[in-house]
């Protein structure tokens, strides 16, 4: 018969909050806790979300146990995976470069593994949910598929362990986050679908959410706004893009800036990653 895969997500930061006893029912409450909450998302941001982390003392030692778990029941015994070692490197090396655009043919040389290896690992790896693969919009049918996709991790604390210092790290961890919300949305909003934008001269948009037909938000997530070229090169991407979709606002997703700016006629807006949450 038909069946359904319902997937679960680790906890989403509203739900974190209330599982640390942050009452989010009142709006004066959260103006009162600004620096509780921002606390927490330094946190939530190291150790991700899942419930047995948050709520438990060895964090790094369950993750780690975790990712073993995964790879180990849910790929290796499932899909009688011989490689295992060139699968556990594969999945090392997307946690490592969570935010960032691939293609299976680069990994090729970068891992010394076959194309054709890294894009069926690359699958079981989607397909357990450990991560995700997001795909450049374009109105052209096969462009999707040909072009890089960027990677992101189904919880960053993950990413944290098995990859890299997060410390070095925090505007990839935040755009992972970010990715990690418009994902639970898209799940549960059959006309709801996102992508990365990108054009001709490499400009890029974090974000584009399609709403049915209809291009209706664009967002960046910009943690190093307060650096001149880092912010210039956000604006102009995202100037571009809300030009080509006939947009008058764009988003910009901060760590603790918050303004709106006009620009050629276009507004866009600031909001801290942790505000933007709780909207």
């Amino acid at each position: 018969g038909r069946h359904l895969d319902l997937v679960i997500f680790p906890l989403s930061f509203k739900e974190f909050l209330r599982f640390r006893n942050v009452d989010l029912s009142k709006r004066f409450e959260i103006a009162n806790k600004e620096i509780e909450i921002k606390r927490l998302l330094r946190e939530y941001i190291e150790f991700g979300s899942f419930p047995e982390v948050v709520l438990g003392g060895e964090k790094r030692q369950i993750l780690l146990s975790y990712f073993e778990d995964i790879l180990n029941k849910d790929i290796v015994r499932r899909f009688k995976i011989r490689k295992s070692k060139e699968l556990v490197s594969l999945a090392k090396f997307y946690l490592g470069n969570i935010s960032s655009l691939i293609t299976f043919s680069s990994l090729e040389r970068t891992l010394n593994i076959s194309a054709d290896t890294v894009e069926k690992f690359s699958h079981y790896l989607e397909d357990i949910f450990i991560l995700f693969f997001l795909k450049r919009f374009s109105y052209k049918f096969r462009e999707p598929e040909k072009s890089p996709r960027k990677v992101y991790a189904i919880d960053v604390g993950l990413a944290n362990t098995i990859g890299f210092r997060f410390s070095q790290n925090m505007g990839r961890l935040a755009e992972n986050l970010v990715f990690l919300e418009l994902k639970r949305k898209e799940m549960l909003a059959s006309n709801l679908e996102i992508y990365y934008w990108k054009d001709v001269n490499h400009r890029e948009v974090d974000f584009l959410i399609k709403e049915n037909l209809k291009v209706k938000q664009l967002i960046q997530v910009c943690w190093e706004v307060n650096r001149p070229e880092t912010k210039n090169r956000e604006i102009r991407a995202l100037l571009k893009a809300m030009k080509e979709f006939n947009l008058e606002e764009g988003l910009i997703i901060t760590d603790d800036y918050e303004a709106e700016e006009n620009i050629k006629s276009k507004k866009i807006n600031y909001i801290p990653l942790w505000k933007w949450y709780l909207k």
